[in-house]
């Protein structure tokens, strides 16, 4: 069977408090976006994991695609599967591709070996490989609290414009975005602003990321001033960086301005 993991982009990201577990309370809106890898999963002999396309730093073993199998294989009697993915979202860039591949791979194997399990039992396995696996497999957008993995409906569309996604050749590590964060509290919350038009947006739906992000990385915060210069109605940085993205009302292509840089586009839904 063959799946096609999608990426995600953050609008707006309030990282709220400290938790007693290491990890941060945030609020966010988690959003689908159709860039997407390859997930191929099969009955095999054996187990085997192997990859192509992009280059994907450490070790097979910590990939979420082997995470996602060998936690179902502790709880249910599943045989061996061959799986191969073929990466095409860039790696630390904040579209949560290595989560979208471990949510996917739960829900591959829950088909191909019958195991017939609920959303809510997908869900409760997805939380344990990631915080924001659980999104992924539902794909719709999605008001995140809690650590990421409490969901919530929110009916926020951005159906008819069209997304511009381009990330430098920086790596900015979630510890090293954490710990450059002030908690503050928002004036108002994230579901709040997205009921207010787009053209109200860029001052108000803000990613806590950014300020500390931007000084040390000043080229991301650089590329998102160059969204609006090129006509973006809303840009920002997506989770803790380095990717950026533009969302325009018309088609619009940017390689020739942006050369040497990651870039998609295409139509959001």
């Amino acid at each position: 069977m063959v799946v096609f993991p999608h990426c995600k982009i953050n609008l707006g990201l309030n990282v709220l408090s400290s938790r007693a577990d290491g990890y941060h309370n945030i609020e966010t809106c988690f959003y689908p976006v159709a860039l997407t890898d390859i997930l191929e999963i099969i009955p095999s002999p054996q187990f085997s994991f192997t990859q192509s396309g992009l280059v994907i730093p450490g070790a097979a073993e910590e990939n979420l695609c082997v995470k996602a199998y060998r936690l179902l294989k502790k709880s249910f009697d599943i045989g061996y599967v061959k799986i191969h993915l073929h990466k095409v979202i860039p790696t630390g860039g904040g579209l949560g591709g290595g989560s979208s591949n471990g949510a996917f791979t739960l829900q591959l194997l829950n088909r191909i070996f019958a195991l017939k399990l609920s959303e809510p039992e997908i869900n409760n396995w997805a939380s344990q490989i990631g915080s924001d696996c659980t999104f992924f497999t539902q794909a719709k957008a999605r008001i995140g609290k809690g650590r990421g993995e409490e969901l919530h409906p929110t009916p926020v569309s951005l159906k008819n414009y069209f997304l511009v996604l381009v990330i430098p050749p920086v790596h900015v590590s979630t510890a090293e975005a954490y710990a450059g964060i002030a908690l503050t509290k928002p004036k108002n919350t994230i579901e709040e602003i997205l009921e207010m038009p787009m053209s109200r947006w860029k001052d108000r739906l803000i990613n806590d990321f950014e300020k500390s992000v931007f000084t040390k990385y000043p080229v991301i915060g650089a590329l998102k001033e160059k969204m609006y210069s090129l006509g973006a109605t809303y840009a920002s940085m997506s989770g803790s960086g380095a990717s950026v993205y533009g969302i325009f009302e018309k088609p619009i292509e940017l390689k020739d301005e942006l050369t040497g840089l990651f870039y998609w586009s295409g139509e959001l839904k």
